[in-house]
């Protein structure tokens, strides 16, 4: 395989997880984030944008905080947050400064990708940040994010933030080299896979579960990213962020895994249908919708069998086939009480039901994004 090349890309997505940057006894690993940004610097420096996604305010604060190995409840999680937060946020200001680089500190929660108005407030927020020559440092808001209310990991929000940004390139920095037939650690028989060309069912069966302590993130989610960002056309790299200055080591031909974007990536508007991470419900089709819909038609009502799920007109809706695959994202032109009341019903049926001239398709075919067209559920 020849050496992958950062150099080829443009805009650079950079995410780093928690164990890589904190150690719990000692707190930050400052040699360590001081070689990353030695990397950021070099790239940068040939024309590269950086965007990096930062984990780490909560095992940093709760190190600083004294909280132990112990399970920590939501407020203590916040707690810990808020402090770590603002310390980080200080380490990375800091190693930047040294190659004359400007960060600006951005904290997500998941409205602010998933609510359209937020998302293109978020988007202009960190390009500004881009035109100005600034990094933007990116993480969730862990002090206001609740457990049902959140990304889940960092792996997702760099996927998001990817794609919403136009990145080129994903790269998600761990403590495992790429991406193996088996977990490495409890097969000792797991080869190596250096190019994923598309995530199959095949390929998932590979990532196992298991996650690091001090993460919430594992294979798994790292592939859930991965769907997320080559559906939009961004390519992904997962490395090893264990060694020093781990960008520039993907560079000298260390081991990473590639994995590429799709051919027909989704664009634009449906790029963020695409990649919405919570549908609000679900909508089980016939099998004479999932053919409409797989031949670039609109939902309509008489294919609707079950509808599920406490959801207003404009939130986006799974579409699932009858044996429960999802087929495809949608915003859904009706709430959910009315999308029970007409489920099944020709067109020229819904005015009765509803009492009022209605849309005749549950989904728009423009608001759509059908699984295979570039978007991989």
């Amino acid at each position: 395989m020849t050496a992958l090349s950062l150099k080829n890309y443009r805009r650079i997505t950079v995410k780093i997880g928690s164990a890589l940057l904190v150690d719990r006894s000692r707190g930050l690993k400052r040699d360590w984030l001081d070689s990353l940004a030695d990397d950021i610097g070099a790239l940068t420096a040939n024309g590269a944008e950086i965007l990096v996604v930062s984990s780490g305010a909560i095992a940093l604060g709760r190190t600083m905080l004294g909280l132990g190995r112990r399970a920590l409840k939501l407020e203590e999680s916040q707690a810990a947050a808020a402090v770590g937060q603002i310390a980080l946020a200080g380490a990375w200001a800091e190693a930047l400064a040294r190659h004359e680089l400007t960060s600006g500190q951005i904290l997500l929660t998941l409205g602010d990708t998933e609510e359209r108005r937020r998302y293109l407030n978020a988007r202009a927020t960190i390009s500004t940040l881009l035109k100005m020559k600034a990094v933007p440092v990116i993480n969730e808001n862990d002090t206001v994010a609740t457990s049902e209310i959140r990304y889940g990991d960092n792996d997702r929000l760099a996927a998001r933030v990817a794609t919403m940004m136009g990145a080129d390139l994903l790269v998600l920095l761990s403590d495992i080299d790429g991406l193996y037939t088996a977990p490495p650690a409890l097969d000792p028989n797991a080869a190596f896979i250096p190019v994923v060309e598309r995530i199959t069912p095949d390929i998932e069966a590979m990532a196992g579960a298991a996650a690091s302590e001090l993460s919430r993130g594992g294979m798994r989610t790292k592939l859930d990213a991965g769907k997320i960002a080559t559906g939009a056309g961004t390519a992904m790299i997962i490395t090893a962020g264990t060694r020093q200055s781990p960008l520039m080591a993907i560079e000298r031909g260390e081991r990473a895994t590639l994995f590429r974007p799709s051919v027909h990536p989704v664009k634009g508007y449906k790029t963020w249908i695409a990649g919405q991470l919570e549908p609000a419900g679900r909508l089980t089709v016939d099998d004479g919708a999932v053919k409409a819909l797989l031949s670039g038609k609109s939902l309509l009502p008489a294919g609707v069998r079950q509808v599920s799920g406490n959801f207003s007109r404009g939130d986006t809706v799974a579409i699932l086939a009858p044996d429960s695959r999802e087929i495809a994202r949608g915003l859904v032109a009706y709430d959910a009480a009315d999308a029970v009341r007409i489920a099944g019903l020709k067109t020229t049926e819904i005015e009765a039901v509803l009492g009022y001239e209605a849309r005749s398709a549950m989904i728009h075919r423009d608001d759509l994004v059908v699984n295979g067209n570039g978007f991989e559920i």
